[in-house]
């Protein structure tokens, strides 16, 4: 089958760490590499956000990354690409009509992924699969005033999960709240993301640490839902562990970051400034080794809409503090591998942080009960699977009428 996954912003060739590069690109590249391990001919569709990228690039796990000249050839952030979404889309409608390769079906990844692949499809009657990976009611509700999303993001995501022929959800908070949002319960599937059992694996390299210090690590960039501060704030419970942050910019740029600087800050009028240690962006194929090197991972964002770290780290053998939100809550099962507590706060954080370290035999049973979830039910394979019924199911139905364009 042909496929076509769009991904307006978050490209699978960007260096995890951007600005805006996080978890989508990662998933949008895994699930990629999958797609052609099933034998599908797949090609990825990203804006061109500089003027000496090829028109198209060629990757090593067999997919094509197409650069789409749409709106200027610069990084932009995210929010500010809304205006570019119909130059994008036609662009697409363009290529699959009177090009030499057209899909059997289009993956839109992100709310203005879908504004894109909806236009191109209604003028070459390609049926369209949509990925949310975050919605803005969640983030309205939980940064309110700060919520930099383009006006009417809101009303865009209603619609879109309407037109589209498949909504993939990730979650069942995201379904729920989805069905809040007016879109039919009919329309979704429920398809969790994956982890790269060869990268992540509980055999390998392990980063240096001080054996007699348990170490606590967080993950993920640095902007406050990601519930660092909370994670510092529980650190004077733990008195005899040290907490490792790994993500934001590389270490030698890690004393400009406003960020990197609040969280110096709070660790010293905590008084746990010296067991606080911030180690900036790392490379994604060492992330293995700092994972590894824990004794327990804590997760704990505001919000997430699936989290990508928790996974990880349970493939691993890492146990998981997490907080009951999202995807973490589906990923994360309460008492069986790791433990849930509430979002932002530290005093539970902290509590659960204290009382595991303090029970080796409940962390070893947290991470084998974690590797055999992760091996059962979190494999890129099994996501591509699948995804392919999916896929084949919408592409049977038949392509529609194309629109005049």
């Amino acid at each position: 089958m042909r496929i076509a996954m769009i991904s307006e912003h978050a490209s699978p060739l960007a260096v995890l760490g951007e600005e805006d590069a996080g978890g989508q690109n990662t998933h949008v590249a895994e699930l990629a590499a999958a797609l052609v391990g099933e034998g599908h001919d797949v090609r990825v569709y990203t804006r061109r956000d500089s003027p000496s990228l090829p028109d198209t690039v060629a990757t090593l796990d067999g997919y094509r990354v197409c650069h789409v000249p749409a709106g200027p050839a610069l990084r932009v952030p995210k929010d500010e690409l809304l205006p570019h979404m119909g130059e994008f889309g036609r662009w697409l409608a363009g290529q699959w009509r009177d090009g030499d390769w057209s899909p059997d079906v289009a993956h839109a990844h992100f709310w203005m992924s879908g504004l894109a692949t909806l236009h191109a499809a209604r003028r070459t009657g390609v049926p369209v699969v949509l990925t949310y990976h975050a919605l803005g009611t969640v983030k309205r509700r939980h940064q309110g005033a700060r919520d930099t999303s383009p006006p009417g993001r809101i009303g865009f995501e209603r619609a879109l999960g309407r037109a589209a022929d498949r909504v993939i959800v990730q979650c069942q908070d995201e379904v729920g709240e989805l069905v809040r949002l007016g879109v039919p319960r009919s329309r979704m599937a429920l398809v969790p993301s994956g982890v790269n059992q060869e990268v992540f694996r509980p055999d390998g390299p392990v980063a240096p640490r001080d054996p007699a210090r348990p170490r606590i690590l967080t993950v993920g960039r640095m902007v406050e839902r990601k519930g660092f501060l909370e994670v510092v704030r529980a650190m004077p419970a733990v008195p005899d562990a040290e907490c490792v942050v790994v993500g934001g910019p590389p270490a030698d740029l890690l004393p400009a970051d406003p960020f990197a600087r609040r969280l110096g800050a709070l660790a010293e009028s905590c008084g746990v400034a010296d067991r606080v240690r911030l180690v900036g962006a790392v490379p994604r194929e060492e992330m293995g080794r700092w994972y590894r090197s824990a004794d327990i991972l804590v997760a704990a964002p505001w919000y997430e809409p699936f989290g990508l770290t928790p996974l990880e780290g349970m493939a691993c053998g890492v146990p998981v503090i997490g907080t009951r939100v999202g995807g973490i809550a589906d990923t994360v099962v309460d008492g069986l591998t790791g433990d849930l507590v509430p979002p932002r706060d530290p005093r539970a954080l902290g509590t659960a942080i204290r009382r595991l370290l303090a029970d080796q035999v409940r962390r070893f049973a947290y991470a084998t009960a974690a590797l055999d979830r992760i091996r059962s039910r979190y494999s890129w394979k099994r996501c591509a699977e699948q995804l392919s019924a999916v896929y084949a199911a919408v592409s049977s139905v038949g392509r529609a009428t194309p629109a005049v364009a």
